[in-house]
This record gives structure tokens, sequence and C-alpha cells, in this order.
């Protein structure tokens, strides 16, 4: 199967059957989805539904993140991983948003990455699903599922890679949800150590089962 075709039946099975797919953090405005991702990093969406309605609650905005302390934050966040590090993300990430951005969430992926705790992969995230940009943000499912499906080559062997390889053979319009897409095929279908091929429906244009299952 040609790369073009590959990529079409992609788009075209996806946005059939999951044309609103979305992310599963729980959130209410901008700010609420970048603390969320902040902290999802190594960590499961599912922990971080369960830690944050307290978190926002205490800390509704930019400011009272600022006005706060590591400590604080700390104890609101103590199950998720790597809390330490997160703790002082999330000051440093409430004391620039007031300061620099009148305590709004920036829009460009410069102003974004320029946010403590905040990398590539955080940035594209709050670019797509916040401010509606055809960015691909590259967490590991979208790294593994996308090799798999020999959506991008084996020389794409870095998420940054991996974005540009999707980003160059995607439709504008699509980019942002068919991160949601590749996500929750990773999280639910096609699982790091033992992909569910028996239950998988895209089987007909994925190169790893079509190698690993020859006649």
């Amino acid at each position: 199967m040609l790369k073009k075709e590959r990529f079409q039946a992609f788009v075209e099975h996806f946005s059939t059957r999951f044309p609103e797919a979305e992310t599963e953090l729980h959130y209410s405005n901008p700010f609420e989805l970048l603390v969320a991702v902040v902290l999802s990093a190594q960590c499961t969406d599912k922990r971080i539904n369960q830690v944050t309605p307290a978190l926002f609650k205490r800390f509704p905005d930019a400011k009272s993140l600022a006005d706060s302390s590591v400590e604080e934050i700390f104890s609101y966040i103590r199950s998720v991983s790597y809390p330490n590090n997160k703790a002082k993300h999330l000051l440093g990430l409430g004391q620039k948003i007031t300061d620099q951005f009148a305590g709004e969430v920036p829009e460009t992926m410069e102003d974004l990455q320029s946010l403590p705790g905040v990398g590539r992969k955080t940035a594209n995230v709050i670019a797509s699903v916040i401010y509606n940009q055809p960015a691909m943000a590259v967490d590991t499912h979208v790294f593994r599922v996308s090799q798999r499906l020999g959506l991008v080559p084996k020389t794409a062997n870095t998420p940054l890679k991996v974005e540009m390889a999707l980003i160059k053979n995607l439709p504008d319009e699509v980019i942002a949800t068919a991160h949601h897409w590749l996500i929750l095929h990773g999280r639910y279908v096609c699982l790091a150590r033992t992909p569910q091929c028996a239950k998988c429906d895209i089987t007909h244009f994925c190169a790893f089962y079509q190698k690993t299952h020859k006649e």
C-alpha cells in the first residue's frame, strides 16, 4: 500500500467513526488544561483526573498558583509521578503567566515553551486543543501507533521527526483530531507490549499487522 493510500484510509476510518475525538483529561478552561497536561507527563490521565478537582478548586487561575508555594502545591499532587518537580514547574508556570502574559495562557509555540514544565509536546496540545492550530503532539502512543501503522518511516526515530512526517501528510483540518485518534487507538487497542490485533478494525492498512500476519 502506498503511503498516500495509507493516510487516506487512516483519515477515512477515524473521521467516520470518531469525528469528535478529544482529550480524556478533564478541564474547563485553557489554564486547567495546561496544568493537567503538565501533570500528565509519564502519568495516566485517570490519575490526573483524580487529582485535579481539588487542585483546581484551590488554584483556579495562574495568580493563585503564583501566590502559593512548592510545598502547598505538592500536597495536592503527591500521588502523581515526579510530584516534586511538577510542583516546582506549576509554581514557576503560574508566576510566569501572571507576570509576563497578564494571567492568560499564551498562544504561540515559542511563548508556551517558555513556561516551566512545558515542552514541545505540551505546547502542541495547547496549540491544537485550545487554539485550534494544526499542531501534532507526539507522545509515546502517537509515536508507537504511527510507526506500526506505517504512517511514518522507520527513519522517523524521534518525536520531532514523527511530528513533521505526520503534519506533512495529514490535511490541516484533521491534524489536531488525528493526535487524539492515535492516542486513543494506542491506549485501548494498539498496546505497547500486546497489541490487540484480533479486535482491531484497521488491520487492512496496518503495516505491522501485514508484516506479522503473513500467511
